[in-house]
């Protein structure tokens, strides 16, 4: 597997399915008025970065990211997903 098609997985598979259910979770939040100021903003920042990653998947399907930019991503979003884990044991 090429890592061009390794990190469309991971993106595809993992983190924007993370990503999708947060938001999901963000909008149950404020529709039950329980929101708090940070939780708009924290939707907003979501928002952006669901659409960042989709940018990236049209980046990787037209050949514009190489492999070393490829390597670079997918070890900040394992990162990601391992503070993420982390922070979900605590």
């Amino acid at each position: 597997m090429s890592i061009q098609k390794e990190l469309e997985d991971l993106i595809k598979n993992e983190v924007l399915i993370e990503i999708e259910d947060y938001i999901d979770e963000l909008f149950e939040i404020i529709a039950s008025k329980k929101e708090d100021e940070n939780t708009k903003e924290e939707l907003k920042d979501m928002q952006e970065m669901k659409k960042d990653f989709e940018d990236m998947l049209v980046d990787l399907s037209n050949g514009e990211l190489d492999d070393e930019e490829c390597k670079e991503i997918i070890e900040e979003i394992n990162d990601m997903l391992k503070e993420d884990d982390e922070e979900d044991e605590d």
